[in-house]
């Protein structure tokens, strides 16, 4: 069907709320905004689906909601009755249509006579994912658009293991989503009687508890914590979203006690209002925090995004705060995590930390330096959490660390995604330790690169917006493959990985495979141990450009880091 028949056949809709159709009139003399709402259905992967809210088949709304519901109570009528009574954890965020997602959710789970557990109000996503394992569900709903603008609203499913669905099911659940021919008339039962059948039940403080609990065990040395960090002066923002109650819980638990919370960031509102975007990457989210961190003469900057998977931190550097990137925060983690265990005796021979292939190398040194293995996968924390499980089978690795370089880290596997929650908590451990050594963290990053050298890393992305969007982001990564570059900056390619071919191409133009599943996903490594990678987002309209790159002074390598991605800017706009 055209997008002009999709618009008329919702248009004729007689179950259509009432808003929904003053929106629809709106939209009909805005062609531009019918045919991005109308065109295509929403894309829906392993990570689910994530889409600015409002009407049509390619946005987010009850319809579409239950339509993705209806996939995965389909794939979980496939498994078994015990599966069914297993049930599915659902949880959201503070978005606008979060709590009705997820009773819409629940209502069509119930109608297959599956179970479903809801949390009484919001909850993070890492909590989420720890309930689906607590609760030994078969299933785990979150409702979230994460860190995107207050316009989206986002459906993401989790597996029995409380990771995101591996891809063979998630691969079920979307074929079954695709054959929902009418979404009009979906069938879902009332919460009452729901209520009545016991098909859904309310979670709360019994799973916040046994949360906070494991949380507790990431805490490393507490008498660290209670000598330095009881003392320490920390800034905390949730950024309006539902990292406030949790996060204070665990920082207060762990017995860091001057903490102090950025107040009008503290409400759980989907506007959004004191921040352009709710993502801790970006400046412009510390704002406030910095203001309140400059009267309180705090030490740590901490900030969390509406679904508390992400953190970001600002450090004091003696004369101003300056945020640390994703990679930069990891590195902290890690080597304090090491040293650490090192120092009391629990580091394991066996230990691994598993990192996706665009994250810092520094990282990697810092392994190998504790004789610890450094494995690398693709993009996306699913990827983590198999190999987390993969270790559980075989008992190859003790997990120790996970992280991608987008904002996302993971200390205990009790929860398989991002947890912002563990983070924080670390974090501020991290800073207790080297203020118990007279530094800041802005110090400990520095000491890190003295040791073991400057690396320098960027993210640059590129925006396809509109309908024709995805189709000019595969043109483009045709384009890099069929034109393949041999350097950048005069330094020679010396392997090429495409994901997509599952090749590592040598530059004598030998392969090997390359063991990780297929992805769109391009990676140069240069002779001089310079990276750059190449891969379109698999939550936003756009492409990511990754560059990599060290040197022996940081003066050296951001001069480094500034030519590449001109070479690299040169090269796409010549594509």
């Amino acid at each position: 069907m055209t997008f002009q028949e999709n618009f008329a056949a919702w248009l004729a809709e007689p179950s259509l709320p009432t808003a929904m159709k003053y929106e629809l009139a709106d939209m009909a003399t805005d062609q531009a905004t019918m045919e991005e709402a109308f065109a295509a259905p929403m894309s829906f992967g392993t990570a689910g689906m994530r889409g600015v809210l409002g009407a049509g088949i390619g946005r987010m709304n009850v319809f579409t909601v239950r339509q993705a519901t209806e996939g995965l109570a389909r794939y979980i009528d496939t498994l078994s009755v015990e599966a069914k009574h297993a049930g599915v954890a659902i949880s959201y965020d503070s978005r606008y249509m979060s709590q009705e997602f997820a009773y819409e959710s629940a209502a069509v789970l119930g109608a297959h006579d599956i179970r479903s557990f809801v949390f009484d109000s919001l909850r993070p996503t890492p909590e989420l994912s720890f309930a689906v394992r607590h609760l030994h569900a078969t299933a785990g709903i979150m409702i979230t658009a994460s860190h995107n603008p207050k316009q989206y609203n986002g459906y993401k499913i989790y597996g029995p293991d409380g990771g995101q669905m591996p891809p063979e099911a998630s691969d079920m659940i979307t074929k079954f989503v695709r054959s929902v021919a009418d979404i009009f008339h979906i069938k879902t039962l009332t919460t009452r009687q729901l209520r009545d059948r016991e098909l859904m039940a309310i979670i709360g403080e019994d799973v916040d508890e046994a949360y906070y609990a494991q949380v507790a065990t990431v805490t490393i040395d507490p008498q660290l914590v209670h000598n330095f960090g009881k003392d320490m002066r920390l800034i905390y923002t949730p950024l309006h979203g539902t990292g406030r109650i949790p996060a204070q819980m665990v920082l207060r638990n762990a017995g860091f006690e001057k903490f102090q919370l950025v107040p009008e960031q503290g409400i759980a509102d989907p506007e959004f209002p004191t921040v352009p975007f709710p993502n801790p990457e970006f400046p412009q989210a510390f704002d406030m925090a910095i203001a309140l961190g400059k009267e309180a003469h705090a030490d740590v900057l901490i900030a969390t995004d509406p679904d508390a998977d992400r953190l970001g931190t600002a450090v004091w550097t003696g004369s101003e705060y300056q945020l640390l990137t994703g990679n930069q925060i990891a590195s902290l983690l890690l080597h304090y995590i090491l040293e650490a265990r090192k120092q009391a005796g629990t580091l394991p021979a066996n230990g691994a930390v598993v990192k996706s292939i665009v994250s810092t190398e520094l990282a990697t040194a810092i392994a190998e330096d504790y004789g610890v293995a450094m494995i690398n996968v693709e993009t996306g924390f699913k990827f983590i959490g198999d190999q987390i499980k993969h270790y559980e089978e075989t008992g190859e690795h003790e997990f120790l660390f996970g992280f991608e370089e987008s904002y996302g880290y993971l200390i205990k596997p009790f929860v398989r995604d991002k947890d912002a929650i563990q983070s924080t908590v670390l974090l501020a451990e991290v800073a207790a330790y080297y203020k118990s050594q007279n530094m800041t963290l802005w110090d400990g990053i520095q000491a890190l690169y003295a040791k073991y050298g400057y690396y320098a890393e960027k993210t640059i992305g590129v925006d396809f917006p509109g309908v024709d969007g995805p189709k000019e982001m595969a043109a483009l990564m045709t384009k890099f493959r069929a034109e393949a570059p041999t350097g950048f900056m005069g330094v020679t390619i010396a392997e090429t990985q495409d994901y997509k071919t599952q090749l590592r191409i040598k530059a004598d133009g030998t392969s090997e495979p390359i063991d990780m599943p297929v992805s769109d996903v391009l990676k140069y490594v240069l002779t001089d141990g310079t990276w750059i990678a190449i891969r379109p987002s698999g939550t936003e309209p756009k492409v990511k450009f990754y560059v990599g790159t060290s040197a022996d002074t940081d003066a050296a390598a951001q001069d480094k880091l500034a030519g590449f991605e001109a070479a690299l800017d040169a090269f796409r706009q010549e594509a």
